[in-house]
């Protein structure tokens, strides 16, 4: 099928944001965050810095390519609203990108402005955190779905759905604590490994080092849940697309363990954790997808006899 060049456009648009939410990867582990000091939108009081350390450049040049996120998807709904008539599932997914993209915005303000970033040992940075990735997380969610909803994607059908949406909906709240959980432990991993301060000189960075172990058995615990969802999915909603997306989001969080595992061993090098956070996302992405075939309106669902007398009925 080809695309129309909207939905080029929606998936560039998600692409992009995919670079931006890996290039803010590199700006926390890397410790550049207060690169720009507690200034914004401006950067250390300036438009433009002038002779800028290497924490700036990386920091200026992160703010520089979230402004033009923003602006990709704005233009995105702007098309939509043209393009598309009222009622239109793509309006309303490029509607909630742009919702979701301002708030990711005003996070990043508010990290900058309370100066929750580089080295600070703040208690409430923790939850900036997990709040930053579970935004982001559903930023990526509603961005994939526009970009399928023109491509051709059915409306969701919601009702009726039974246990494939409930296993659906738990696989995906799952995975959104899953990467508050990374969040957090990133943190942990930028304060130890990037800044050098021990469990001895800050209790926060003494509860994320014992709460370490937790987001690896926590991401076993969630494979499970995930693994439910495909089999439900694959199994009641039976369709080749349902299929093949089913197995690339098992593929990705199999793939994903080995990297964790890789990443604890190595001791979070600053590579190893952008890969790790890019594979986060190609695995939500391929479950919003797998959810998002197996409740298409134009999929059937598949009863299942448990007995002859429910066959004969």
């Amino acid at each position: 099928m080809k695309l129309s060049r909207f939905a080029i456009f929606a998936w560039g648009v998600l692409a992009y944001n995919l670079f931006v939410i890996v290039w803010g990867a590199f700006v926390r582990a890397t410790g550049s965050g207060a690169g720009c000091g507690s200034h914004w939108p401006l950067c250390n009081g300036e438009v433009i810095p002038r002779a800028p350390q290497i924490e700036t450049l990386i920091e200026f040049s992160h703010r520089i390519t979230s402004g033009l996120a923003l602006f990709a998807v704005l233009g995105m709904v702007i098309w939509a609203w043209r393009r598309y008539a009222p009622g239109h599932p793509v309006r309303l997914g490029a509607l909630l990108s742009l919702i979701f993209i301002i708030i990711e915005a005003l996070v990043g303000a508010g990290l900058v402005l309370l100066e929750y970033v580089a080295h600070s040992v703040s208690l409430a940075r923790a939850y900036w955190m997990a709040g930053h990735l579970i935004n982001t997380f559903i930023l990526v969610g509603v961005l994939t779905l526009t970009a399928w909803w023109a491509s051709g994607g059915a409306r969701l059908r919601l009702r009726g759905q039974g246990t494939v949406l409930g296993a659906l909906l738990i696989a995906l709240v799952a995975m959104l604590i899953l990467g508050a959980s990374g969040g957090i432990t990133a943190l942990g991993d930028t304060l130890v490994y990037s800044a050098g301060i021990t469990p001895e000189q800050s209790p926060l960075v003494a509860t994320l080092v014992d709460l370490r172990i937790y987001h690896p058995l926590l991401a076993f615990v969630v494979g499970g849940l995930v693994g439910l969802a495909l089999w439900q999915a694959t199994s009641r909603r039976p369709h080749p697309r349902v299929t093949l997306w089913a197995f690339v989001t098992a593929g990705f969080y199999l793939v994903q363990l080995g990297v964790g595992a890789a990443n604890v061993y190595l001791q979070a090098p600053v590579a190893m954790q952008m890969i790790h956070l890019l594979i986060s996302d190609f695995i939500w992405i391929a479950l919003v997808l797998t959810g998002a075939e197996a409740l298409s309106a134009d999929r059937q669902p598949v009863i299942v006899a448990t007995s002859p007398e429910r066959v004969a009925a």
